[in-house]
């Protein structure tokens, strides 16, 4: 299995052998503790259930804690569940550290975006807004029109879905593919990547294996 739990500790600079400066983003990559193990004789498929981040103890709901001692471990704040190809060789309470991308070169790293609140087009969908010359009145900001003329088609006039219109913006899934994993620090956990990844400070992401590279 090369998947872990972990955080996005911030972004910093290196250099590499040549002396040129390349960004990177620091990841603590577990360490992740195996709560549940799956196969097929008993859940219909193979996987692997892993925790990261220790809930506080004034914090631990009761079905956490029972569902962590089954594995003689506490409750974790961040839970995601692994699929495998073939029988999993960790067990429960076995712990899972950043050395397993010890011989990987490229990484996918799945965050959550920043969430942006409410916001309107020119913001949210990089429109150019309405004319800024005399005539134009308090519309400067607006998408303009989103109905559509093509009613004689059979299409009707109605609002085509997926219109692009102001809304919620961020705080959406995203994957940052094919990072070049730089350097690996085992004692503390880190990895360092070339490049950024979504979401904000102390944020939970997901470390995998790249898929297409």
């Amino acid at each position: 299995m090369t998947m872990l739990l972990g955080k996005k500790i911030g972004m910093t600079q290196i250099y590499d052998e040549k002396g040129v400066v390349v960004p990177v983003t620091v990841i603590q990559a577990g360490p992740c503790t195996v709560l549940q193990v799956k196969d097929k004789d008993t859940d219909g498929y193979s996987a692997l259930q892993i925790g990261f981040d220790e809930v506080k103890a004034s914090r631990r709901k009761k079905p956490q804690v029972g569902h962590a001692n089954k594995a003689q471990t506490t409750a974790k704040r961040f839970v995601r569940e692994v699929r495998l190809d073939q029988e999993a060789e960790p067990g429960p309470g076995d712990e899972l550290t950043v050395e397993i991308f010890a011989d990987i070169n490229f990484v996918d790293v799945v965050g959550t975006t920043k969430g942006k609140g409410y916001a309107g087009v020119m913001k949210r969908h990089g429109f150019k807004g309405m004319p800024a010359s005399h005539g134009t009145e308090r519309k400067h900001r607006h998408p303009g029109g989103i109905g559509s003329n093509s009613g004689s088609a059979g299409t009707g006039r109605g609002i085509r879905k997926g219109k692009k219109m102001s809304g919620h913006m961020g705080c959406v899934r995203h994957t940052s593919r094919n990072l070049r994993v730089l350097e690996i620090d085992k004692e503390n956990n880190l990895l360092i990547v070339k490049g950024p990844v979504s979401g904000p400070r102390n944020g939970y992401v997901m470390v995998s294996k790249a898929k297409t590279k």
